[in-house]
């Protein structure tokens, strides 16, 4: 799990740090949430940090891994800087505005996103984790959409995540009574892949980053496309899908590496493959 906040901590200093910390791990970009105090809220600082990590990743970055400081990933929206606000609707419009843009880069990432989600999952960060591709959870987190309980709908792809994994009785039936999943339950529905204990979050997320980032990344990536519409289209649609992609990995240097390596018996160098 991530470390919790430095004793003595307060919002003031963490007004005056950035919110979202980066690092590059290998071939793995790391981002994180770094408001461990106030547990890691969506506010218009954090977003835009977000949107700037992903922006700026490095060209050596095979794989996206999202993590978050102090016992809490995320808690959702600011909700104190929405009872501040002058104007409510128009800040909470601008916010969900500019939330949703990292939230479009996470799905259309062009290299895996993951994430490592510990204590509490919120609001925003419930659509946060479901714009991943996969996600480690700790056996104890809990995960609530919590919009109700201050008479607000849904954003940050959170109906969007909810319904896939949930289907659409379910998802209803866990916003509109303010519910929570267990990481048993999350992990049960396919909203997380993996649950582990508490204390190897982090670095259970980190060794499956590392899995993944030495994959072959870009068929990965099609293989992302290929089963998040799945669920929309026909089966004939999703055939001449799966023909078109499969071609296009064979032609892309992984596809060309993954054969001559299974010919050769020898392990594939993917990194190595353009």
């Amino acid at each position: 799990m991530a470390a919790p906040a430095p004793e003595g901590t307060t919002m003031t200093d963490e007004q005056d740090r950035p919110h979202v910390r980066t690092d590059l791990d290998g071939d793995v970009h790391r981002i994180t949430l770094d408001r461990p105090a106030t547990g890691n809220p969506v506010d218009l600082a954090m977003t835009a940090g977000f949107r700037t990590a992903l922006r700026d990743r490095p060209e050596a970055a095979r794989a996206v891994l999202v993590l978050a400081e102090g016992p809490r990933f995320c808690v959702g929206g600011d909700v104190q800087g929405f009872a501040a606000a002058p104007d409510p609707a128009a800040h909470i419009a601008r916010l969900a505005a500019a939330w949703h843009e990292v939230v479009r880069a996470l799905v259309t990432c062009p290299v895996p996103v993951l994430a490592g989600a510990h204590g509490a999952v919120a609001g925003a960060g419930v659509g946060l984790i479901g714009a991943c591709d996969l996600v480690v959870c700790g056996s104890s987190t809990k995960i609530r959409p919590a919009y109700g309980a201050i008479g607000l709908s849904p954003d940050g792809g959170t109906s969007w995540a909810l319904t896939r994994a949930l289907g659409a009785p379910r998802a209803l039936d866990l916003v509109l009574t303010n519910g929570t999943l267990t990481a048993a339950e999350a992990h049960a529905c396919g909203l997380v892949a993996r649950v582990v204990a508490d204390e190897e979050v982090h670095d259970a997320a980190i060794t499956l980053a590392h899995q993944v980032a030495a994959g072959p990344v870009r068929a990965a990536v099609r293989t992302r496309a290929l089963v998040r519409q799945a669920a929309v289209r026909t089966l004939d649609e999703q055939l001449d899908e799966e023909a078109r992609l499969i071609a296009e990995s064979a032609a892309d240097p992984e596809g060309r590496e993954g054969v001559r390596a299974f010919v050769e018996r020898r392990p594939p160098d993917f990194r190595g493959a353009g």
